[in-house]
């Protein structure tokens, strides 16, 4: 079985307060504070899925998503009819 890897991190920039702690805690250095104090995912291919930034982020605005959720999320999509 092959190495997990990050398919995406996601941000919701309404309810970051830039805090940082995100940043601080990501020792693989994906993320970096944007000039606004909103984190940028910046090296996603570094990810090693450890969560650290979504479970500390105080105000629930970041979601890792492993690589094989976001296929799986994006093949399960319903068509819309019409």
């Amino acid at each position: 079985m092959g190495k997990r890897r990050a398919g995406e991190i996601r941000v919701n920039e309404v309810w970051c307060k830039g805090c940082g702690i995100c940043v601080a805690f990501c020792a693989p250095q994906v993320l970096e504070t944007g000039t606004d104090g909103v984190p940028l995912v910046v090296n996603l291919e570094a990810c090693t899925l450890c969560m650290l930034c979504e479970l500390r982020c105080p105000d629930f605005a970041i979601v890792v998503a492993a690589e094989e959720e976001v296929v799986e999320r994006d093949v399960a999509a319903p068509a819309h009819a019409g």
